[in-house]
């Protein structure tokens, strides 16, 4: 799913030269809430961000230096520490907790927080975690706004405290993912090739999705197999690339190890976002812009799926995009002003089961900064419900934060997560 660049921080792990930044900003930002007595020993910990960054996933903030030089400051970290490490207090197994969140005084007010904790969430799944849990204090009431707005719930039964400190715990629990197979539904490859434990898909180069090979089974000789996947990429004359799941297991850890081995680079990390479409919490309302207009077909014409290509970087012609989408039944939303025919905007709506699959989201580059991808992708989402689907799924790179942000606007939370990994051809 396309969208505009981020305006907003860039969140991520932390760089080797940003990491005692970090830590003088976590004590800054405690003492400044008044969370740290003068002389507190605690004070210490909270500086101590390069043993974060050894033992936990140490997150950064950071925004472009008023310098405009191309560098970067660090706003606002946060800690992400695993059951039976050093800094997890509460963590059970199959869970991720959330340590030392801090923004920068100077930088409040910007939605740092809370682009942080989403960023939390998805390197959760990333990493395989089902649930993330925190423990707060009843005098935090932003934060817990904060912390309902993306989704957590008290869990009075595992407070805590020490002293005369009472401390409460949220979890938040990662949403049903569709899983490969429904996605590959909703985008099938012009051909697929079986290989033992490979789904091998081919679609002229135009899209990974189309053109990667899906892990299904247990292969009886790993490497032989890997081979005959890269055989058949290579008679077609593209890269091989594999779509890999998120850590967990033992068949997931071979596959990763024998793509190591062979020198297979991640070419994109990408996050899957679902919704309810039914009950809590509610989809909000389609939104009526002035001025524009929207049609929904069962095909692409000519003007929608031009509009679409053109935001491709992949060299393809506009029968083979038109075959790869229609190899499956959708639904075709084109926005376009009131008085003119040509579309400024256009999504996808596929249906599988009880799934609304959302993709191909396009705004022209002359209509943006109007609300047109969040007005669109509310009528998609209509439009899947009014369909019959009770849920909705879609795609988005790790790296698209723009379109990460629209989507948890909407109420779309991370459910998965997969690294499209490739060697080139040979």
């Amino acid at each position: 799913m396309k969208a505009a660049q981020a305006t907003g921080p860039t969140v991520r792990l932390a760089r080797a030269e940003e990491i005692a930044g970090a830590g003088a900003l976590t004590a800054e930002a405690y003492l400044a809430d008044q969370l740290l007595d003068e002389d507190d020993e605690y004070e210490a910990q909270l500086r101590d961000a390069s043993r974060r960054a050894r033992e936990a996933l140490l997150l950064v903030a950071t925004v472009p230096c008023a310098e405009s030089d191309g560098s970067e400051t660090v706003v606002g970290t946060v800690t992400l520490a695993a059951f039976g490490t050093g800094y997890a207090e509460i963590a059970e197994p199959g869970e991720l907790e959330v340590r030392m969140l801090a923004v920068a005084p100077r930088a409040r007010g910007r939605g740092i927080a809370e682009a942080l904790m989403r960023a939390a969430l998805g390197q959760a799944v990333a990493s395989g975690a089902r649930r993330v849990v925190l423990s707060t204090l009843d005098s935090m009431v932003t934060a817990h706004r904060l912390y309902a707005r993306l989704g957590f719930v008290p869990a009075p039964e595992r407070d805590w405290g020490h002293e005369y400190v009472h401390l409460r715990v949220q979890t938040w629990t990662a949403p049903e993912a569709p899983g490969a197979l429904v996605e590959a539904q909703t985008w099938p490859p012009l051909s697929v090739v079986e290989v033992d434990g490979w789904r091998v898909g081919l679609s002229a180069g135009l899209t990974r999705r189309g053109n990667s090979a899906l892990p299904t089974g247990v292969p009886d000789d790993p490497p032989s197999a890997l081979d005959r996947v890269e055989q058949v990429y290579a008679d077609a004359g593209l890269p091989t690339v594999v779509r890999t799941p998120p850590p967990g297991g033992d068949r997931v850890a071979a596959v990763t190890g024998l793509l190591d081995a062979r020198g297979y680079r991640t070419a994109a990390e990408t996050a899957v976002l679902t919704r309810p479409l039914v009950g809590d919490p509610a989809l909000p309302g389609p939104l009526e812009l002035p001025g524009v207009h929207v049609t929904v077909r069962d095909a692409p014409d000519d003007a929608w799926l031009r509009l679409w290509l053109g935001a491709k970087s992949d060299i393809a012609d506009e029968v083979t995009g038109r075959a790869i989408l229609t190899g499956v039944p959708a639904l075709y939303l084109t926005m376009t002003a009131t008085y003119d025919t040509t579309p400024i905007a256009v999504v996808r709506v596929t249906l599988v089961d009880d799934w609304a699959a959302l993709s191909c989201l396009v705004v022209h580059g002359s209509a943006r900064r109007r609300g047109l991808a969040r007005a669109l992708t509310l009528r998609a989402l209509h439009e899947g419900r009014e369909h019959g689907a009770r849920r909705a799924f879609l795609q988005v790179e790790a790296h698209n934060a723009a379109a990460a942000a629209l989507y948890w606007g909407l109420g779309f939370q991370p459910a998965d997560w997969y690294a499209y990994r490739e060697r080139d051809v040979r």
